[in-house]
Formats: C-alpha cells, sequence, structure tokens
C-alpha cells in the first residue's frame, strides 16, 4: 500500500493561488483513530481564514502554524483502517465528520487529502440516502446550527462570552435568519421549520424562491428592503452573517427576545441589548460525531437538506475558494476526491 497520497498543501499564507495540490504523506490512524479514504470535502469560512493566516483574528488570538498545512475540516467518506481502541465503525463503512475542531485550527484537520485520520468521536454514521458530496457539504454548517439552536452537544467553556450558550425554545415563535441562503443560514432555517417556528428569511433576491421551497413563512430580499426598518417583534434573530453589522438587529426583537450572531468578532451588544431585554449570545461549534448520527436520520429522511452551490475536483482547491471569494453562495461548495 503506498505510504503516499494527493493532498492540497500550503506552504505559506495567501490567496487562493496558494493551494497546491501535491503529493504527501498518507496519515496513519493512532489509536483511537479511523483512516477515511475521502470521497467529498466541504469548504467553511475557517478554511480561508487558515489560508489567509487568521488575519480577521487579533494577533494574539491566531493559531501558530507548521507549513506545510493540509487546510479543510469536513469530509465525507469509507473506512479504510481502524486504529486501537476506535472499534466504533468497521472497515468499509461510510462516514463523515467535521475534524478537530477547533482544536485543529492550526491545520491539524487536514481533510483536502485523499486519506484523513479522524478522531472515532468525531465520526457519524453518512445518511444512506445521502451522496458523499451532500455529506461532505454538511458538518461544519449543521453542527453549527444544531448547537446554536437544539442541542449544545458539550459543557466546555465558552471562549466568547462568561455564559454557556443555551438555545431558546422555538415552536410557536417567530425566528429570523439573517444570510438564509448561506451554509449555516439555509440550515438554520430548515431547523427552525422543523421545530415549529414561524421564519423570517433574510437573503438577496437570487435566493427567494429556493427559501420558500426550504420553509421560508417570509423572505425580505435585503437588497430592497432593510429587514431593521421592517421586522418588529420577532422572538429570535440568527445572524448567520455576523460581524459589527449584527447590532442592526436589536429593534427587531421583542423584549425577552434573543440574538444569535453566528460570527460574534467586532459585536459587542454592551448596554443596548440589556436596555431592551435581548439576550446575545454565541458559542463555538464542537466536533460531534454523536450529533451528526442523530441529524443524519433528518437529513436520510429529507426533512433537512443541504443545498449544493458548487463541486469541484480536489485538483482544482483554487478554483473552488475563488468561487468562495466571489460572494452570493448558495448553499454550500464541495470538493470531490475520489
Amino acid at each position: 500500500m503506498s505510504e503516499m497520497m494527493k493532498a492540497v498543501r500550503l506552504h505559506a499564507f495567501g490567496g487562493p493561488e496558494v493551494l497546491v495540490y501535491e503529493d504527501a504523506p498518507k496519515p496513519r490512524p493512532k489509536a483511537g483513530e479511523v483512516l477515511v479514504r475521502v470521497h467529498a470535502v466541504g469548504l467553511n469560512p475557517p478554511d480561508w481564514y487558515l489560508r489567509d493566516g487568521y488575519r480577521m483574528l487579533p494577533p494574539e488570538w491566531r493559531p501558530r502554524v507548521s507549513f506545510p498545512i493540509i487546510p479543510g475540516t469536513d469530509i465525507s467518506g469509507v473506512v479504510e483502517a481502524v486504529g486501537d481502541g476506535a472499534g466504533t465503525v468497521a472497515v468499509s463503512d461510510e462516514v463523515y465528520a467535521m475534524v478537530r475542531f477547533p482544536a485543529g485550527l492550526a491545520g491539524d484537520s487536514r481533510a483536502y487529502a485523499e486519506y484523513v485520520s479522524v478522531p472515532a468521536s468525531e465520526l457519524g454514521i453518512k445518511p444512506r440516502r445521502v451522496d458523499h458530496v451532500h455529506a461532505a457539504a454538511a458538518p461544519m454548517s449543521l453542527l453549527t446550527a444544531w448547537q446554536f439552536l437544539v442541542d449544545l452537544g458539550h459543557d466546555e467553556p465558552n471562549p466568547l462570552q462568561p455564559d454557556q450558550h443555551r438555545p431558546v425554545p422555538l415552536a410557536g415563535r417567530t425566528v429570523l435568519v439573517n444570510g438564509a441562503g448561506g451554509g449555516v443560514g439555509h440550515l438554520a432555517l430548515q431547523i427552525a421549520k422543523w421545530k415549529g417556528a414561524h421564519v423570517i428569511a433574510v437573503a438577496s433576491g437570487r435566493h427567494g424562491a429556493l427559501l420558500r421551497d426550504l420553509g421560508a413563512d417570509e423572505v425580505i430580499d435585503y437588497t430592497r428592503t432593510k429587514p431593521e426598518e421592517v421586522v418588529r417583534g420577532a422572538d429570535l434573530v440568527i445572524d448567520a452573517v455576523g460581524g459589527p453589522a449584527t447590532r442592526r438587529f436589536l429593534p427587531t426583537l421583542k423584549r425577552g427576545g434573543a440574538l444569535f450572531p453566528i460570527f460574534p468578532l467586532g459585536f459587542d451588544a454592551g448596554m443596548e441589548a440589556a436596555e431592551l431585554g435581548v439576550t446575545v449570545s454565541a458559542t463555538q461549534v464542537r466536533s460531534n460525531g454523536a450529533q451528526l448520527t442523530e441529524i443524519g436520520r433528518l437529513l436520510d429522511a429529507g426533512t433537512i437538506r443541504v443545498v449544493i452551490d458548487s463541486v469541484f475536483p480536489l485538483a482544482d482547491a483554487r478554483k473552488a475558494h475563488e468561487r468562495a471569494a466571489g460572494g452570493h453562495v448558495q448553499g454550500k461548495i464541495v470538493l470531490t476526491a475520489a
């Protein structure tokens, strides 16, 4: 068996041009790990944050990186080998995972490759009725939406705020999802709808038909109407775009409501939220194989579906990152490795 594989590696930080498709050592599963033959890789914002050297983070928060590194976290594939003490799956099982996140922020997840070693606890059983492309597109976005809205799934300290994040009741509530056409947004919309919420989806007009098809009760085209000017009395806002502009959604909420910024950096609600009686809460998504197996049943049943924007061969990871940089992505971008 060959000791080498094809992978996409970084030898320096920069734009999409620094992604190099080349030979790399094939990993060996350690105790508690499983070697997966990768069929597809899902792209997520941390992939380009890492490629860019995490320039969006304060210098003291940037993880130290040792080149060369293989970026990426989300995979779907087939079990090739099982390490000692990792007997929860067997060779030839189809699995999917978000690999070592956030522990692997410095490039230790290594998903843009033909093979990846994965801690057994992070592996979910791939939904049988979902192909590898759609399964690989799911993990980070779906776990983010699930851990924000349904079940945190762990009791690790919250690095983003002093209090632990807590999901809020959704049945019969009005939920606004900003960035509803994107990876996390289109899944948060579906989870909220499945839980019985009245969902207002905010996105550009080109996403309107899709969002209604996914279950949105109302769609606001932000290029024509500012949601913060027309929405009042919402119970929850999920801002899948995040950043400093999240503040504009505070007036859309009723007293006792909640604002969940998926990307909270640069936003501090401070006294304004307290005066309005609004809870602002965020969390850091974490790998969780048991949750992926659980949510996989919803994917199998078609209750939740993952939308694919575009698919590229692993060798064209550079083009996939260029597509991401072009913006207005509808759902997820995926690389195929098999």
